[in-house]
């Protein structure tokens, strides 16, 4: 399969997913809780189906291994992002389902989580993943026993910073499509087929996603989604040898993820709340931000970001 076939054929297939897959997800009651401490303009998504992120999970897992079949890159990509999704499923399910609000249990969550990234970082290592990383802006850095924390770091912050990242419609969506892009192009730039494939195929089954998850949203990602995105794209980091470029491509999950650190210390330690509501992008709802404003602005910020770590 080429990559414009399968960039083509993800994005159809999420598409036609969505047919099948939002209504079975409404018969099933499968809705988001929405918290009542959030913004109240939040209170009109309860229930909107979630799980959404099966749309796109499913196509590129598939339509990678089949046109990798006997590469262990393939399979080491495609068998993060099904692991991780599996953890959002599980989670989504006791939220939406069981009725547990938290669902998954932090420690639960983390372990889980660490399992699926050092059986990753494991076979990263085997393929020589470990050898060198580029260093944004200036030369290469031999990690030697660096390495596995740091690639363990890599995946498990960036599926929870992009699960942070993923509160308003088509906001980690389309932030997700623009960094995946930016691996997809330095995959290519490197010579690494495979993660410019599983790239190219993931990116386009997300823009099939937006299709139903733009204002108003007909579904949700959930955790199922979220958590899968960002391991997948510190997955690519890892083969691709750009672990240390991840904090900048993503430079907007970063920010997200640190504006919840300093909402929680500030008050913590103060009594006060330095932002009106954590992660960020709920602060500048309460400012009286029109939502698709505040996904567009965060949209041009992800590019900024991704734009920058080319360079």
């Amino acid at each position: 399969m080429t990559l414009a076939t399968g960039a083509a054929a993800s994005l159809v297939v999420a598409w036609l997913l969505g047919w099948v897959l939002i209504p079975w997800l409404r018969r099933l009651k499968v809705g988001q809780v929405v918290r009542e401490v959030g913004p109240q303009s939040h209170l009109s998504k309860q229930g909107t189906p979630t799980m959404g992120g099966l749309l796109f999970v499913l196509p590129a897992a598939a339509f990678t291994l089949l046109t990798f079949p006997r590469s262990a890159a393939a399979w080491d990509l495609a068998g993060l992002l099904l692991a991780y999704a599996a953890i959002g499923f599980a989670d989504d399910y006791l939220k939406v389902v069981k009725r547990r609000p938290l669902g998954l249990r932090a420690r639960q969550k983390l372990a889980f989580q660490f399992l699926a990234a050092g059986i990753f970082t494991w076979q990263a290592m085997r393929l020589g993943a470990a050898d060198v990383l580029k260093v944004p802006w200036d030369g290469w850095w031999h990690p030697g026993v660096w390495f596995v924390p740091l690639a363990l770091l890599a995946i498990v912050g960036s599926s929870n910073a992009v699960n942070e990242t993923d509160g308003l419609d088509g906001l980690a969506g389309g932030a997700a499509v623009i960094a995946l892009v930016f691996f997809a192009a330095y995959a290519g730039r490197v010579g690494d087929p495979v993660a410019l494939f599983f790239a190219a195929v993931l990116a386009a089954g997300v823009v099939g996603f937006l299709r139903y998850n733009w204002h108003p949203a007909a579904v949700f990602m959930g955790d199922t989604g979220s958590l899968a995105l960002g391991a997948a794209l510190a997955g690519l980091a890892v083969l691709t040898r750009s672990t240390l470029l991840l904090p900048v491509v993503g430079g907007l999950f970063v920010l997200e993820t640190l504006s919840v650190i300093v909402q929680v210390a500030a008050f913590r330690a103060f009594g006060r709340r330095v932002l009106r509501m954590s992660p960020l992008h709920h602060h500048f709802e309460l400012a009286g931000w029109p939502e698709a404003r505040v996904v567009t602005t965060f949209w041009a910020v992800a590019l900024v970001c991704a734009l920058v770590a080319w360079i």
